[in-house]
């Protein structure tokens, strides 16, 4: 087989990661680009196939993601109720007369702290 001649003309940064890659493997550059070309001729000939496992798999990371939205609100709204709970039984049990102004600023107030904390928790 003949080899065939063209010049190329590549942006540079192109060049660049055809360098990098050149000495990474231990090639010359013009091997690099051979081995470049051949492999994205063999990538656009032969394009993968879309199988319709890859939808099943999407459309059920959507249903999880939905199903977890939900969870996370039912989170929300068990840590609000277990908040509400602890800061009357706290009022009770200290037998002050507190009006429920104020203990619903009280059970904010908890509530948005333990929010933070799991905020905290997670970075």
């Amino acid at each position: 087989m003949k080899p065939v001649q063209h010049t190329v003309r590549l942006p540079v940064s192109i060049d660049k990661a055809l360098n990098t890659l050149a000495e990474r493997q231990g090639v010359s550059v013009y091997s690099m680009l051979q081995r470049s070309v051949k492999a994205g001729i063999a990538a656009q000939a032969n394009p993968p196939v879309h199988d319709t496992g890859n939808r099943e798999i999407v459309t059920e990371l959507a249903s999880v993601s939905t199903r977890m939205v939900d969870v996370e609100r039912m989170l929300d709204r068990a840590l609000f109720t277990a908040c509400a709970a602890y800061c009357y039984a706290r009022h009770a049990a200290l037998g002050a007369r507190t009006t429920d102004e104020a203990i619903t600023a009280e059970i904010n107030a908890a509530y948005d702290r333990q929010r933070r904390r799991a905020q905290e928790g997670r970075t």
